[in-house]
Formats: C-alpha cells, sequence, structure tokens
C-alpha cells in the first residue's frame, strides 16, 4: 500500500527525501561550476579582444599577418619567428587569407571551443570506477582547469596551435573508431609535434599495432609531403635547426622547459650536453613508456597519455610554455596511500600549472635551479617518479582514513563544522604544507602591494592622511608615545641595535619556528594554530587593503628617525630592495605584533614548563618595543594586530571547534559516561 498523510497525498520516504536532497545539491553545484567555468572562459578572451592588436596574437600575427612568414617568398625559418613543423606551415599557408581576417574573434573563439572539446573528453576518459558526482562535475572543473593553465592562456594570448596536436592524441585515443583511424589522428599530432612519435611504441606495446602503424606511416606521410613541397624549409627544420631548435627564442631560455633547454641553463654546452641530453632522454622515454603501459593494462588510459605526453615534454629539444599542457591531465593519477596524502599530487601540478614560478619558490639564487625548471620536474615527475596508484591496489578507492578528534557539542550549534579545519589528529602531508604556505605568502604579498595600486607612490597621499587621522587619535587618548620612544632610542647605541636587529630577525623566524616545532611535536595542535594565524593574515589583508596606513617613519613633517633604514628622500620614498615588492603603506593592522602575539598565545597555551610560557609572553612584548621605539608603527597598529589574530582564533574555534586536546578529552568523557550509562542500564 502507498503511504499517505492526512490529506490523502502519497506521503515520501525519508530516504526518498535524503536522495532528492542529494541530487538537488549536485545538481545546484554542477550549475555552479559550469557558471564558474563560462566566467573564466569569457575573462579570458575579454583580456585577449581587449589588449591592443600589436600586443596580442602576436605569433599568429607573425606567422599569417600582412608581413607574416606564410606570405613571404623564402624559407619559413629566417626569422626563427615560425616555430612549427614544415607540415604545420604547409597546413596553414591556404589558410592565411581567411585567418587573416580572423586575428581577433575568430581565432581567439576557434581555440576556446578546443579548450573546450578538450576539458569535455579528458572528463570522459577518466579511470573507471566513478561516482555519478564526479562524472557530472568533471567536465566543468576540467575546462575550468584548462583555462587558469599557464599553457592555454598562453596560447590564446599568443595565438598558438599547441591545443591542436593534444586534441587530436585525445580524440585518437578516446572518440575515434577504429585503430586505424586512431593512428591516423595521432600520426597527424606528431606531424605537427614531433615528439608526439612516442605515442606510437604506447600503442604497439599495449596490443593496438595497427594504430601504431596508422600512426606512423601518417606521420611518415606528413612529413614526406611537406619536404616534397617545401624541400628547402625541411632541410632547415629537421637538419640545420635539428628538429626546432633555436626557433622561438634560444634553447637555454627559461619558457624551455625541456631537459635539453635544462642542461644548457646549468652551463652544459657542446658535444658533452648533446650526449647527455640523448642519453638521459633515452632513459626517461623508456622508464615513462613501461609505466604508461603498465597504466593502460590497469584501466588508466588518461593517466597513460598523460605519462607518454610528459616525456614527449622532457625529451623534446624545446617545449615552449604553451606546450606544456601534457602536465595538467596527469593530475588523474592518484597516488599515497593516506587520504591526507591523496591531495598532494593533484594539488601541486594545478600550481605549477597555473601559478608563474616565482610564486612557487622564493627569490633565492640557491633555489634558481628548482624555480627555472619547475614545469620540467613536475613533467620528469609525473614520467618517471610519482608512484601512482593501480586500480587493484586497495588503497585506490579506500585510503586510509583520517583520524578526526569528535566534535564538541557544547560548541556553537548553529555554526557548521568545516571539513577540511576540523581537528585532524595526525601530522598532515609536510610537502603540501610547505607548498600552500609559500604560495598563501605569495599571494599575501601580491594583494598588500596591490593594496596600493601596484606601488608605494601610488597610495602615498591617502596613506599620509590616514598617518595624521591615527596620530591625532593617538594625542587624543594620550598613548602618542613613537616620537618620546624613538628620539630616546636613538641616543643609546645598544638598545637602538637591539631593537633595529629584533625588527628585521624575528619577525619570521619566531612564527615559523612556532610552526615548524607544532608540526614534528604537537600535529594534533598545529592545525589549530596554522588555522588561526591564517584567518589573522587573511583579516590583517582587508585592513591594508580598505586603510592604508603610512607609518611614522614616512611621515615627512612629525620629526620621527627611520633608525633601521636611515635617512629618508620623501619626495621619492623608495629605497632598498624591498621596496618595489611590498607595500611600505600596510601598517594598520601590524602583522609584526600581531603574528608576534599569536607565537605569544600559542606558547603560553601549549608550553608545558612556566619559563616557556614567560619566555613567550617577552616575544610579543620586545616586538611591540620594537615597532614602535624604529618608529614603523604607531601604537594603535598594534591594537588593530592583537584585535585581528583575536579574530581568528574565534573564528578557527567557530568553524573547528576547540583544540583537539580538549576534544579528545571531551569524547573520552562522552565515551565514558555513555559506557557507565549502560552498565547501569544493564545492572537495572
Amino acid at each position: 500500500m502507498v503511504n499517505a498523510d492526512h490529506s490523502g497525498r502519497p506521503a515520501e520516504a525519508p530516504g526518498a527525501t535524503a536522495v532528492g536532497g542529494a541530487q538537488a545539491r549536485l545538481r545546484v553545484a554542477r550549475l555552479g561550476l559550469w557558471l564558474i567555468a563560462a566566467v573564466l572562459a569569457a575573462r579570458q578572451v575579454a583580456v585577449v579582444l581587449a589588449t591592443p592588436r600589436g600586443e596580442r596574437l602576436t605569433d599568429l600575427e607573425t606567422w599569417v599577418g600582412p608581413n607574416g612568414v606564410l606570405h613571404v617568398n623564402g624559407s619559413l625559418y629566417d626569422s626563427t619567428r615560425f616555430t612549427g613543423t614544415p607540415f604545420s606551415g604547409l597546413v596553414l599557408k591556404p589558410l592565411t587569407r581567411s585567418a587573416e581576417q580572423a586575428l581577433g574573434w575568430g581565432w581567439t573563439f576557434g581555440t576556446l571551443l578546443l579548450v573546450v572539446a578538450l576539458g569535455l573528453i579528458a572528463a570522459r576518459a577518466l579511470p573507471q570506477p566513478i561516482g555519478r558526482r564526479t562524472a557530472l562535475l568533471a567536465a566543468p572543473v576540467a575546462i575550468s582547469l584548462l583555462m587558469l593553465s599557464l599553457p592555454v592562456r598562453n596560447t590564446l594570448w599568443l595565438g598558438q596551435t599547441s591545443i591542436i596536436p593534444v586534441l587530436l592524441v585525445l580524440l585518437g585515443c578516446f572518440v575515434a573508431h577504429g585503430q586505424r583511424v586512431s593512428g591516423l589522428l595521432i600520426g597527424v599530432a606528431a606531424a605537427l609535434q614531433p615528439t608526439l612519435l612516442l605515442f606510437t611504441p604506447l600503442l604497439w606495446f599495449t596490443g593496438r599495432r595497427r594504430a601504431a602503424l596508422s600512426a606512423g606511416v601518417t606521420f611518415a606521410a606528413c612529413t614526406g609531403l611537406a619536404w616534397a613541397a617545401m624541400p628547402h624549409d625541411s632541410y632547415r627544420y629537421w637538419v640545420h635547426h635539428m628538429a626546432g631548435v633555436g626557433l622561438g627564442g634560444p634553447a637555454d631560455d627559461l619558457a624551455n622547459q625541456s631537459l635539453h633547454g635544462a642542461l644548457l641553463r646549468l652551463g652544459l654546452n657542446g658535444p658533452l650536453e648533446v650526449a647527455l641530453f640523448l642519453s638521459l632522454g633515452a632513459a626517461v622515454a623508456v622508464l615513462a613508456l613501461r609505466r604508461a603501459v603498465r597504466y593502460f593494462r590497469d584501466g588508466q588510459l588518461l593517466l597513460a597519455v598523460a605519462v607518454t605526453g610528459c616525456a614527449a615534454i622532457v625529451v623534446s629539444p624545446t617545449a615552449w610554455q604553451h606546450q606544456l599542457l601534457w602536465v595538467l591531465l596527469a593530475v588523474v593519477g592518484r597516488a599515497g596511500r593516506r587520504a591526507s596524502d591523496r591531495y598532494v599530487w593533484p594539488v601541486t601540478v594545478v600550481l605549477v600549472m597555473t601559478l608563474p614560478a616565482r610564486m612557487m619558490l622564493p627569490d633565492m639564487a640557491s633555489l634558481d635551479p628548482l624555480r627555472t625548471n619547475l614545469v620540467l620536474l613536475a613533467a620528469l615527475a609525473a614520467a618517471t617518479a610519482v608512484p601512482f596508484l593501480s586500480r587493484t591496489s586497495p588503497y585506490y578507492q579506500s585510503p586510509i582514513p583520517t583520524e578526526y578528534a569528535p566534535a564538541v557539542p557544547a560548541r556553537f550549534q548553529h555554526v557548521p563544522l568545516v571539513p577540511f579545519l576540523r581537528r585532524v589528529l595526525t601530522r598532515p602531508n609536510l610537502l603540501l604544507e610547505l607548498l600552500l604556505i609559500r604560495v598563501t605568502y605569495a599571494a599575501y604579498s601580491q594583494v598588500r602591494l596591490a593594496a596600493t595600486g601596484g606601488s608605494n607612490s601610488a597610495g602615498r597621499a591617502e596613506a599620509e592622511e590616514h598617518g595624521m587621522q591615527i596620530y591625532d587619535v593617538e594625542r587624543a587618548l594620550h598613548i602618542d608615545i613613537e616620537r618620546w620612544a624613538n628620539h630616546t632610542v636613538v641616543k643609546i647605541d645598544w638598545l637602538r641595535s637591539f631593537f633595529d636587529f629584533y625588527y628585521e630577525s624575528f619577525h619570521f623566524v619566531v612564527p615559523l619556528t612556532v610552526l615548524a616545532v607544532l608540526y614534528w611535536r604537537r600535529p594534533a595542535e598545529y592545525r589549530w594554530g596554522r588555522s588561526a594565524l591564517g584567518f589573522a593574515t587573511l583579516l590583517a589583508l582587508v585592513g591594508f587593503w580598505l586603510y592604508p596606513l603610512a607609518p611614522p617613519r614616512l611621515m615627512p613633517t612629525l620629526g620621527f628617525i627611520d633608525t633601521v633604514h636611515g635617512v629618508q628622500d620623501f619626495s621619492q620614498p623608495d629605497y632598498g630592495t624591498l621596496t618595489a615588492l611590498t607595500n611600505q603603506y600596510a601598517a594598520m593592522p601590524s602583522l609584526h605584533f600581531g603574528w608576534s602575539l599569536w607565537c605569544g598565545v600559542v606558547i603560553a597555551v601549549l608550553a608545558r614548563r612556566r619559563w616557556m610560557k614567560a619566555l613567550g609572553l617577552l616575544h610579543p612584548l620586545f616586538t611591540v618595543s620594537a615597532i614602535v621605539a624604529t618608529a614603523n608603527h604607531w601604537v594603535l597598529d598594534a591594537a588593530g594586530g592583537a584585535v585581528v589574530v583575536g579574530v581568528g582564533f574565534a573564528l578557527t574555534y567557530a568553524l573547528s571547534g576547540p583544540r583537539a586536546a580538549i576534544a579528545a578529552a571531551a569524547g573520552r568523557e562522552q565515551a565514558e559516561a555513555r559506557s557507565s550509562g549502560s552498565r547501569s542500564t544493564s545492572s537495572l
């Protein structure tokens, strides 16, 4: 019989209601993701089309413009600006007239459609089994990631054709019917980008030998056709330029993310470099193909394709930024047995492929070899090193779960817990933590500088006006001690030296040390402290943006002495190496004091010995004295720093509950209470 309520209408079962609610949320999430993808696509198109004609689609203009290399007589490679194969030049030459008319809207929207098609095919090719949610949300997520990636952005900006070979390979592997058609598409892709011939042995060793033969024959036919039609150009490309070396820029240019470019940047050249490149390239190709065959047989065809494409990047003589899309496809690989480790590889790939290298690693000379070859290292790792899980592994679908402290009912009932902020009892992945801390700090620095319009001079007048407002408020409250403290310290050399050293040295060292100790010795408390610090820093950014404030040392009429940087030229207060990298008018709130107060609170709460607690509380005391005495902050700046730190701890408590130790203790008490209650019931 049908369940019915008192009104006579059928009543929905509770399970059906839950399923309907889940489906509704899934539809909303899918719509939201498609909206994000559409916004990103529109933004990329708007950026390209809003740029003046001579500054956008420059590569396409060089090829097919009025004076482009495809119009003039002679070799395509006389100017070294045409980087494609002779076959790609042969294909593009008939299109020069129409392409010249479509340098704006047509080419840009055509490239956009190729990106969408690439995202749809990649989402369709995800290794099975996948849940319905993943299947529905994969396409908009894939398209959004492609739109954000540096290769796609460069392709749209320059007017390149580098998406076409990737799309042809994916069409051949996942869409084409029949091995001959599949091989035909991959052969054409290899004729456009020769190192994609690596897909031929992949097809052969995975049992698709007709496709491998078709790909090889197609590549030979296309290359032979180009050689017959343009023998001089073919000789220049394949022999003189050694398959494209030296085209588009010097081979040791930072944009060339191939093994050959990396060896040249390390100072190797001549026969030694060539021999090393060939031997290492052969080793990478063999190892990558063995891994790709294994993943293909495991049912992870998209991962096999991505691994082979990454190997093609490594062994290519030149791999310019717009040709590096294969690395992003490697995001589908699953690595890590623990659930907390599962996100390390995809987050790393997404950040490497969407952010400039300077945001990933600090600008330090010792890190130059890593920073200048970051995409190459990601491609090399995907091709040879990352231990992607097999689908037969028990951890593929069910990684070792993360251990959470129990939620405490005494917390705010109406504020839901945020999953990624919940109290985790195990130590988080160190690589992921370091990566996120570095990227967050780089974004923090960029936002802080952008708060004054991208330069210190842009916000100077407003910042000085706000400085006078703060000074007037302090005088009204009788707390304007900055000038007295500044001039007093200047007269005592050892005290001035101490405060200058403390101001310059401890701002980063102490918070990083506290985080490191928490990570190693108190992992359950690490996330609590890190979240509070992150919230405080985000709130401080809002303050920098809304209220740019000149510190006392940059107020020309008040007579402060800059003890750290020396006498200032207030007609142009740009000094030191950090002036162009940071906002000198980000004084309110003071993160110098805020971060030191965070350190003091964490040490006072967690330290077991009283002398440690006292030492921790001395740090914010010394810091506030240093920032006032050196004329780098107002007293009210320190008060603002204290406010954002307090709000940071409050938000952490509201969104994730109390510290893990307290939550665990409360959970044990609840369990004991339930146990004693059950024993009482059983005795009755």
